[in-house]
């Protein structure tokens, strides 16, 4: 159960409802901060419509995040959102070997975005051979916005263990189709 409540439209300011544009846990418990939800899903928002970064890309690595601290929330709901951007079971199959440090069948640009957010998830640099390997097929401006991405959700998953965000009942068979590793 969430450490803050959920708030609803009708709890808020008019001028805040539209915050709760998505019936979603975590904007519901970031609500009780009108003016944080704002900043926090304007840049979410950028994220998602306005980088360079291409969005199979970007999920993977947010999926990457997710799996990598075993945070369901997070996981549940940008599998669901990966494959409307064409991550594919396959893909999601390769962050679990990836993971335990095994090579998949993923291209190397793919295995270089994993690597990253898998560098940037447990500690605060990124390694020269990344870099290298994203730069091959990124340009600056792609992985600067791809190591935005890693940044901000580590800063998401951090968010929601601390407020104990519930993933809500809807996304809840989508974490027993694609199950985290054991803490």
């Amino acid at each position: 159960m969430a450490r803050v409540p959920y708030l609803e439209a009708k709890d808020l300011a008019p001028q805040n409802q539209d915050l709760l544009a998505r019936n979603l846990n975590l904007y519901r418990a970031l609500v009780n901060s009108p003016d944080t939800a704002r900043s926090f899903m304007a840049l979410g928002l950028h994220i998602r419509f306005h980088m360079k970064l291409d969005a199979r890309l970007r999920e993977l690595a947010i999926l990457q995040v997710g799996y990598g601290t075993r945070a369901p929330y997070e996981y549940a709901h940008h599998v669901e959102l990966g494959k409307q951007f064409g991550v594919s079971d396959a893909d999601i199959a390769a962050i679990a070997i990836e993971s335990r440090g095994e090579t998949s069948n993923l291209a190397a640009l793919d295995r270089a975005v994993l690597r990253a957010a898998r560098e940037l998830t447990t500690g605060t640099a990124l390694s020269d051979d990344t870099f290298t390997a994203l730069r091959a097929g990124l340009d600056h401006e792609q992985v600067t916005d791809l190591i935005v991405t890693i940044g901000f959700y580590c800063g998401v998953v951090r968010v929601l263990g601390a407020l104990q965000i519930d993933v809500e009942p809807e996304a809840q068979h989508i974490l027993q189709e694609y199950p985290l590793p054991p803490a």
